[in-house]
């Protein structure tokens, strides 16, 4: 396991904030933790008397599971709130409810919320370690960095590699993490997406926008599907569903216009039929399961550097 290293901020809100050699801090620390999940009781007492709450205002599965499970491994307590039934619901402000908590004896709030910059204020007004676990449209760092470290995983290495990031661009924090990360660690990134699901000027953040799928497949290294957020979004972005599979959904037939040794890449939750096909899904080129594995050990890391890493 990784020792005596340390990230430069209390907290992580999201990947544009960390340089590259901290990125890969964080990739090889989870290298580690991926080792400890392999022993017969993955538990080590790295963060024995450590609490750590989880304040999802959002719906999570993968997530907040995710982080529950690489708190325990480390031996962290965790408190999982849920917000529907908190003094949130009596009208509590974001800002009263982390204080609250923390002054009892907190010592990180992993916070999901629907308004981006909601981490952010929340680390703004507390001491403890903040972490993001997706903010409206902006950025969701532990996602990102989970995919990142399957891609590392799978190809050694993400410098010169071409990742194409297909879907709801404009909605998707998470495209923005995986944006951020990989165009920091040297890889070749292309968006595509519909015209109405495309961000103006996106190509401001290092990438190449395009519309036409099946060109940017022809040479990728990794897939990256995203969800449709249908409930981030004003209807009439598109004229249907059907024609949305047809232009951009990912398909057998289609992969094999790609690479054979392409690797398809969804954060999930998966619209199957939509973004995928269930033959896609289900399939040798997809790695979907590995991300979610990997998610834990990226976690325990996250955890690990901000709480239980020793200054060099």
């Amino acid at each position: 396991m990784a020792k005596n290293i340390t990230l430069s901020h209390k907290s992580l809100l999201g990947l544009k904030s960390l340089t590259a050699e901290e990125i890969n801090i964080i990739l090889d620390t989870a290298s580690g933790m991926a080792e400890v999940m392999k022993r017969p009781i993955p538990r080590v007492p790295a963060l024995n008397g450590k609490s750590v709450a989880l304040l999802f205002y959002e719906p999570s599965t993968r997530t907040r599971t995710s982080f529950e499970m690489a708190a325990k491994m480390l031996s962290a307590s965790t408190t999982s709130m849920a917000m529907s039934s908190s003094s949130a619901a009596k009208g509590e402000t974001l800002i009263d409810t982390a204080k609250n908590i923390e002054v009892m004896g907190i010592d990180a709030i992993v916070i999901r919320h629907s308004a981006s910059g909601a981490p952010a204020l929340v680390d703004e007004n507390v001491k403890c370690s903040v972490i993001n676990a997706g903010d409206g449209a902006n950025e969701h760092p532990s996602q990102g960095l989970l995919d990142i470290y399957t891609m590392r995983e799978k190809k050694g290495t993400l410098k010169g590699k071409k990742v194409v990031i297909v879907g709801d661009i404009a909605h998707s924090r998470v495209a923005r993490s995986n944006i951020w990360g990989l165009t920091k660690l040297g890889a070749k990134v292309s968006v595509v997406a519909p015209p109405t699901l495309m961000p103006a000027e996106i190509e401001k953040m290092g990438v190449k926008a395009s519309y036409d799928l099946d060109e940017e497949i022809r040479d990728a290294d990794f897939i990256n599907v995203l969800r449709l957020q249908l409930e981030r979004q004003q209807k009439g972005l598109f004229p249907s569903i059907e024609e949305y599979i047809k232009l951009y959904g990912i398909t057998s037939e289609r992969l094999k216009k790609c690479r054979s040794d392409v690797i398809v890449m969804h954060p999930g939750p998966i619209n199957r039929g939509v973004e995928l096909s269930s033959e896609v899904a289900d399939g040798p080129y997809n790695v979907i399961l590995d991300q979610v594995a990997n998610g834990v050990a990226i976690r325990m890391a996250i955890f690990f550097l901000l709480l239980g890493g020793k200054k060099k």
